[in-house]
């Protein structure tokens, strides 16, 4: 019988029991997200509150599986815009070279010149804050790493043999990106994938954090934690519980990417 991976286990095992709890939060949850309950704030975990309450006597649990539902959509769609743009941008970069190549890369250059965060803060002053425009922001941060990453790699296959056979005998540009650029990269692709899914959370959680990210009175991990921090030594549950769901979904974000890391690199 063969042996499960350990970091597969429990990376695919996390995001599982957080899916299947978010569902059922959802469909049988005695507790809004958004009814406040000034009479029962602050209360301490119990059996009728698992994680207690905040400020606003809000159940804690309901709302982190409701920021957590926010996070995984975020962070979905996020990494979605990344991934098809950058990797689409970076393979054609790769393979045409010349101008086409020194043209694209000076763009990803720019972008690059910004601190990520700091990027993030400029688009969003811009453009508002908001889910919508949180999940573009980030999606457009993953853009450079995802082009570069596509493109390094496309280099490398463009010079071997299956390549130029392919191209001596007359096959489209995109027709060898399809069938023989993107199967031979796309290891290191899904391996950076699943690491900058926990690099999204975080971002989105640390924008939510300042303000800019998800707005009230919808739930965010980071903004939890915002409301928490005056709370912290009286009421350290208010803090706890969405600090440490950031923290596991970020390991079991990084163990999948260990596990995919460790599956190419053995083909390799």
């Amino acid at each position: 019988m063969k042996k499960i991976n350990k970091n597969l286990l429990i990376g695919v095992g996390f995001f599982v029991i957080l899916f299947l709890v978010i569902i059922i939060t959802k469909m049988f949850s005695p507790y809004d997200v958004t009814q406040i309950n000034i009479s029962n704030k602050l209360a301490g975990p119990s059996f009728q509150h698992f994680f207690g309450t905040d400020k606003f006597g809000r159940d804690i649990f309901t709302r982190i599986m409701e920021g957590g539902k926010i996070a995984l959509y975020v962070g979905v769609l996020s990494i979605f815009i990344g991934l098809l743009v950058g990797c689409s941008l970076g393979m054609y970069s790769g393979y045409m070279g010349g101008r086409v190549d020194e043209f694209i890369m000076r763009i990803i250059d720019a972008f690059m010149s910004f601190p990520g965060i700091l990027l993030a803060l400029m688009i969003i002053t811009a453009f508002g804050a908001g889910t919508t425009n949180t999940i573009i922001v980030i999606g457009i941060m993953n853009i450079p790493h995802f082009t570069r990453l596509a493109r390094g790699e496309t280099l490398k296959e463009k010079e071997k043999n299956y390549t130029l056979s392919a191209i001596t005998r007359g096959a489209g540009t995109f027709w060898i990106i399809r069938n023989y650029v993107f199967p031979n990269i796309r290891g290191k692709i899904i391996i950076s994938t699943t690491l900058s899914f926990g690099v999204s959370i975080l971002t989105e959680a640390s924008l939510s954090y300042l303000g800019l990210g998800v707005q009230a009175p919808y739930p965010s991990w980071g903004s939890m934690l915002r409301e928490a921090q005056i709370y912290f030594v009286t009421s350290p549950w208010y803090a706890l519980f969405p600090g440490l769901f950031i923290t596991l979904t970020i390991y079991s974000s990084n163990l999948l990417g260990e596990y995919f890391r460790e599956k190419y690199n053995s083909k390799g």
